[in-house]
């Protein structure tokens, strides 16, 4: 277990990651929502939010409604 409380076996690397080494993001699950972290700096900050906004945030990504940085590359 790491210092967040978070078990290290329940982050898993998010499918809008690169294979690259500069778009790497990790999210696990906690009692009352998910937790989401560079994995890159696994000890470094994260972001917790509710079951709520995981889920606005996600319907919102499945809907095109958010830049996911791909135009930036260029």
């Amino acid at each position: 277990m790491n210092q967040s409380g978070i078990p290290d076996k329940a982050w898993f690397k998010s499918s809008y990651s690169s294979s690259g080494a500069t778009e790497c993001v990790e999210a696990a699950p906690f009692e009352h929502g998910m937790a989401v972290r560079d994995s890159k700096v696994p000890l470094g900050g994260k972001i917790c939010v509710s079951d709520g906004a995981w889920a606005d945030f996600t319907r919102g990504i499945q809907a095109g409604h958010f830049s996911l940085g791909r135009e930036l590359a260029a």
